[in-house]
């Protein structure tokens, strides 16, 4: 089971694995209702090394990404779900709408985004190469996503309070 980390503690953390030459997967997102997707994306991710760090959107970072209405889920409450599923070993919250702080300072072996990410357009992906680290996109889950989830219930409840 992973634990949530503020980013000092991470770095900390993140320190003691390079002595220990665990190889570092880091990956980011939003998680807003955790679905079937996220948990395959996050177990591809962990096989790509020994240890999974996961970086969660803050609230306010979400709303700027996705709007007013996102994300349904608190910060709080999805950094507990992740940390809580088995291929992860790290979580910390990132109040930024870009994670490239984060990934500056942790400087992971690997970095991972879905295969809906181009390579070249990976944000730290110069940082990561540049510090001998490679980055790879793993495959998606077809049709799950929190966008297909939030439309389901909308079709499914559209007329329920009128009722």
């Amino acid at each position: 089971m992973g634990q949530v980390f503020s980013l000092s503690e991470l770095i900390q953390q993140r320190h003691a694995w390079k002595s220990s030459q665990k190889k570092v997967v880091f990956t980011n997102g939003v998680f807003d209702i955790l679905h079937r997707g996220h948990a395959e994306y996050l177990a591809a991710a962990k096989s790509l090394g020994d240890v999974l760090i996961v970086a969660v959107n803050s609230d306010a970072s979400v709303r700027k990404i996705k709007g007013p209405l996102r994300p349904v889920v608190s910060e709080s409450d999805r950094a507990f779900l992740i940390a809580h599923l088995v291929p992860v070993d790290a979580v910390c919250i990132f109040d930024q709408e870009t994670p490239l702080e984060i990934i500056s300072a942790l400087l992971p072996d690997v970095l991972v985004k879905g295969a809906d990410w181009n390579v070249s357009g990976v944000i730290g992906k110069d940082v990561v190469e540049r510090s001998g680290g490679k980055v790879q996109t793993v495959p998606l889950v077809p049709q799950r996503s929190t966008t297909n989830i939030i439309a389901r219930i909308r079709e499914l409840y559209a007329g329920a309070e009128k009722e």
